[in-house]
């Protein structure tokens, strides 16, 4: 049985667990590795890639990062979040505000500290990587249209430091990146939607509250209509193997998103939208092996994989 002090520090560090949402994590791991894999690096084995010190040291550094980056926006959202997620918003008060400072510039040093012994250029990346995250939750955020821009950019910006690493510019890759940046951008508009009362109490001028929740809609319209772009690229003139059915899949459910999408008008709708958009992110991350499944079921490499 845990005594009340072990059980305090037990809640502590679910409720830190939550802040940084540790759950996405592993996720952000496995997707930077797999698109070094098969998107940025697809002439290096895949031994090679996984084996290398550098790369292993970029992807802690911007997944500490993120996580970071999670603490500095619920340090500035926490009033905010009390009214859209209260549930969360309890749990994560656990920590004080003050504690969690901490931990977001132990882990910002320790990042840079990290970066440092990859090369000058990954100390920089990083450093300005950290003060745009900084930035956006400081002021960019409460701007309608830039904080949503941005958000999406500081979230694919991990992977740009991977292919600044590989140094490999395929045009592939830029169609890749494209879809994911637009899948990014609609759903920082559609947690506008989701978010609009705790937005308006704090004065953040957000597309829905400054220009009407049927505006911001017929943006995120037009936004699923360009996905149909890097897709036709992706689908008939780029070879990516199987995960052509994986897009085929997303056209159509993008599709009935945009129907659904209209039809929506409470939170309980525009969070269920919002979810359909995380399922198709991370969907895409799992299925970026179908590219060349045949990496994965080679003997050795299926063993050192795993």
């Amino acid at each position: 049985m845990l005594n009340r002090k072990n059980k305090l520090l037990l809640l502590k560090t679910i409720s830190l667990f939550s802040v940084v949402r540790g759950y996405n994590i592993p996720i952000i791991v496995i997707a930077q590795y797999l698109s070094a894999i098969f998107i940025l690096a697809p002439e290096k084995r895949a031994l090679a890639v996984i084996l290398d010190f550098d790369l292993f040291i970029l992807v802690v550094a911007s997944s500490l990062t993120i996580a970071s980056g999670y603490i500095i926006n619920n340090f500035y959202d926490s009033k905010k979040d009390l009214i859209n997620r209260p549930n969360k918003s309890q749990l994560d008060r656990l920590v004080s505000q003050k504690t969690k400072l901490q931990v977001y510039f132990g882990i910002n040093f320790f990042v840079a500290l990290i970066a440092f012994f990859v090369s000058g250029r990954a100390f920089i990346f990083f450093s300005v990587y950290i003060f745009l995250i900084w930035f956006y939750s400081h002021k960019i955020k409460k701007f309608p249209m830039i904080g949503n821009l941005m958000a999406a950019f500081l979230a694919v910006l991990p992977f740009f430091g991977i292919l600044l690493y590989y140094k490999n510019f395929y045009e592939v890759i830029f169609f890749h990146a494209t879809f994911l940046f637009l899948l990014l951008l609609i759903r920082e508009m559609i947690k506008d939607l989701e978010n609009i009362k705790g937005d308006l109490a704090n004065d953040y001028q957000t597309i829905p509250i400054v220009h009407g929740v049927i505006i911001s809609k017929t943006i995120i319209t037009v936004l699923l209509s360009l996905c149909v772009i890097p897709v036709y690229f992706l689908i008939n003139v780029f070879d990516v193997g199987y995960m052509d059915l994986y897009f085929y899949v997303c056209f159509i459910i993008l599709i009935f998103f945009g129907i659904r999408l209209w039809k929506s008008n409470t939170k309980e709708q525009f969070l269920q939208l919002h979810n359909t958009l995380k399922f198709l992110i991370v969907a895409g991350v799992f299925c970026i092996v179908l590219i060349n499944p045949s990496v994965l079921w080679n003997g050795k490499k299926l063993l050192l994989m795993i």
